[in-house]
């Protein structure tokens, strides 16, 4: 299993936009094969920057997912909102309290 976090910075004014376009296409980026978990967080001094956290089966369904059209029409969306480049990591788990 691999965890996804991309970090977002969006222009105030386009905020609204992007969080209603996330709001219909999250279920069906959840539903995406290998995808078991998909979280929204906001900084909490910045509500303007974003994080998506993702949990993957493995890498492979991210990248296959990264290859679609559902990705390429939200992305593309979503980049048009940001007011920095954003950041992403692909971890591993090395540890978990459960």
């Amino acid at each position: 299993m691999i965890t996804r976090i991309v970090k977002m910075h969006f222009r105030e004014e386009a905020l609204h936009d992007f969080l209603k376009m996330f709001e219909e296409k999250k279920d069906y980026i959840r539903s995406q094969q290998g995808c078991l978990d998909l979280e929204m967080l906001a900084d909490a001094k910045d509500p303007s920057t974003i994080f998506t956290y993702s949990h993957w089966d493995a890498e492979s369904s991210l990248n296959n997912y990264k290859g679609t059209k559902l990705f390429g029409k939200v992305w593309k969306e979503t980049k048009s909102y940001f007011r920095d480049k954003p950041e992403a990591w692909t971890l591993n788990s090395l540890y978990k309290l459960d």
